[in-house]
């Protein structure tokens, strides 16, 4: 009982109230789009057990300071580097998708909302949304895995060893399993730049903590989904 207390400390009951908030707007998402879906053609709706899944990430956010990495608002960390630098880089990325796929790759008008585009307002929602689901299962559940036994084997010796790998194996999963089609160059550009993003939000989240890698994927939501959304469809569209 002592040891499962030991857990409980006011940074990681902080890291369950920013979850729960997180899992509020899910569900708030869940209801918009069930209430509009009618109204769209393509619309992407979150089912209930996509929302209940998140739930896998709760026994983590009380391990962090385990695995050596910053709770969610710890206190030595300054607003900029949890959040105003990583959005930086998450707006960088989201330019250069939108300067190489619409502007150079596809500059023709779209005729209707393409599949990672969605109508706005909801799209605050679900890029919202589906943005933390990402963090968790890429970044939150492994990497709190692997740093934790990077701490405990061998007295923590190897701790940073295990960091690299696990930021590198993890970095490599969202652009393998998004394998893009099309030129060469396109394909390598998505693998690199796709690598890239994650491998930095992993350094971040050891930096900064969980917030600090989820704004970075926000500020890229926010150019590539939610801005380049609105010109689409309140422009292109119309």
């Amino acid at each position: 009982m002592k040891q499962t207390l030991a857990y409980i400390t006011a940074g990681s009951k902080q890291n369950l109230m920013t979850y729960c908030l997180f899992l509020v707007i899910a569900l708030i998402g869940l209801f918009y789009g069930n209430l509009i879906l009618s109204n769209f053609k393509f619309l992407r709706v979150w089912e209930l057990n996509a929302v209940l899944f998140l739930l896998a990430g709760v026994p983590f956010l009380f391990f962090q300071e385990q695995a050596g990495l910053p709770n969610f608002w710890q206190k030595d960390i300054s607003p900029v580097n949890r959040f105003l630098v990583p959005v930086s880089l998450g707006i960088g990325f989201g330019l250069l998708d939108v300067l190489v796929v619409k502007i150079i790759l596809h500059p023709e008008p779209f005729h209707e909302l393409p599949p990672f585009l969605q109508p706005f307002p909801y799209s605050l929602f679900l890029y919202f949304s589906g943005a933390v689901e990402v963090e968790v299962f890429y970044r939150l559940i492994p990497l709190t895995i692997i740093l934790a036994f990077g701490k405990w084997f061998k007295k923590g010796r190897y701790y940073m060893t295990f960091f690299w790998i696990g930021s590198s194996v993890t970095a490599l999963r969202e652009p393998l399993e998004q394998f893009p089609s099309g030129p060469v160059g396109f394909i390598i550009y998505s693998l690199f730049t796709g690598f890239l993003m994650n491998f930095l939000q992993a350094i971040w989240y050891k930096k900064a903590g969980f917030l600090a890698s989820l704004t970075i994927r926000l500020g890229h939501y926010l150019i590539w989904h939610i801005i380049l959304g609105i010109y689409v469809e309140f422009y292109e569209l119309q």
